[in-house]
């Protein structure tokens, strides 16, 4: 296995040359943006006193991370013009590990129980299967797993617009679902669409419609039905339908991004859509959390906007190789820290009273812990399993 892994490696960087080097400042902005959700979940636990609330650090991780996926999504799927490649590279980059961190919480779950937030019910194995979850307002069974499901969303209504010609819309999209966002904080206050059946119906629709987006049948009417679904569940049930609709306008924030630097976009875009994603909650009916205040909200806004932008004007130079390897790890770390996050709550116990020192010292354990754990899975299973995925994709 591990000969195999690294000689694939290899010839992957044999074949592309100044592939690593042209994506690294990608894989920094990663780095980042899992660091930053690693720590707004961990100083509450181990250093509360050093977690700042002038900005959200939770935030900024995950707009990082969506600007990110906004950028570089879209256009690999252009770039393979396969949409079938396209689904089975995303599945084996991001089911593996994710099923496996499902599958160790469940079996902590001998001695933690599951998150109350995920319901006991079939609902809950379909909506962990699809990664629907927060667009069918259920928990999931590891905390952070709720942003996959606007990742899911993007890439579902990334591919209808793809195989419809549409996909080089994206500043207007951008505008439009950050419109969207205004407008939804204003008249919507919980989700329209109740209940566990968008879960079962979705999880129908879905495993249907994936079957033709692979086998080819059908594919036009699947990734049309899939892209409506996507964008219906993201408006109409989700936990909070005007967070769904700015979180869409920052993914193709970033894509307008791209097509700017490609010389087939401008910038006004970004600009509106910017503008639009941080009025969103200033009159939204759902908006009683801490980080939407609007200085917390337009500071988290405007640190993950430059901190792309100082990314983006850096992609020609060297980066730190932690940074760079970080975000190699950064999926790993990102559903691994949260689970051994409560496991090491339940054997250390509360340190928030703790000597100043102790508590650094657990935090550094802890943060030792989740890079090792994350370096062993993204090298035999993220690794192995994408390397799979890239085979598979090139079949016939």
């Amino acid at each position: 296995m591990l000969g195999r892994v690294s000689t694939t490696a290899a010839s992957t960087r044999t074949a592309r040359p100044g592939t690593s080097t042209r994506l690294a400042w990608l894989d920094a902005l990663r780095g980042l943006g899992a660091t930053a959700v690693l720590l707004e979940h961990a100083l509450p636990w181990f250093m509360p006193q050093l977690r700042p609330y002038w900005f959200s650090l939770g935030l900024y991780g995950i707009l990082v991370f969506f600007l990110v996926s906004g950028y570089i999504i879209p256009v690999s799927l252009e770039g393979r013009g396969d949409v079938r490649a396209f689904w089975i590279s995303r599945f084996f980059r991001l089911y593996p590990i994710y099923l496996l961190v499902a599958a160790g919480v469940l079996v902590m779950a001998f001695w933690l129980p599951v998150r109350e937030q995920v319901p006991r019910d079939v609902a809950s194995v379909s909506a962990h299967l699809t990664m629907l979850l927060d667009v069918v307002h259920l928990g999931g069974l590891a905390d952070t797993m709720w942003t996959l499901s606007y990742e899911m969303v993007f890439y579902l209504l990334v591919t209808a617009l793809f195989v419809y010609g549409l996909h080089r819309r994206s500043g207007t999209l951008a505008v439009g679902f950050g419109a969207v966002a205004v407008g939804t904080g204003l008249v919507l206050t919980a989700p329209l669409l109740t209940g566990f059946w968008p879960a079962y119906v979705s999880g129908v629709v879905f495993a249907a419609g994936m079957v033709c987006l692979v086998t080819g049948r059908l594919r036009r009417t699947a990734a049309c039905v899939l892209g409506v679904m996507a964008v219906v569940l993201l408006l109409f049930a989700g936990f909070v339908p005007w967070f769904g609709a700015a979180i869409l306008a920052v993914m193709f924030t970033g894509t307008a991004v791209r097509r700017w630097e490609q010389g087939t976009g401008t910038l006004w875009p970004v600009a509106a859509a910017t503008a639009l994603v941080a009025a969103a909650p200033v009159w939204a009916e759902q908006a009683g959390w801490w980080w939407v205040r609007p200085g917390v909200w337009t500071t988290t806004i405007a640190l993950a906007g430059a901190t792309f932008a100082g990314a983006m004007a850096l992609r020609g130079r060297r980066l730190p190789r932690f940074l760079v390897w970080l975000g190699l790890v950064s999926y790993s770390v990102y559903l691994l820290h949260h689970p051994l996050l409560r496991l090491t709550h339940a054997v250390v116990g509360d340190t928030r009273s703790m000597p100043p020192a102790v508590q650094a010292m657990v935090t550094a354990g802890f943060v030792a812990a989740v890079l090792s754990l994350s370096w062993l899975t993204y090298r035999y299973v993220e690794l192995p399993m994408q390397n799979l995925g890239r085979r598979l994709a090139r079949r016939p």
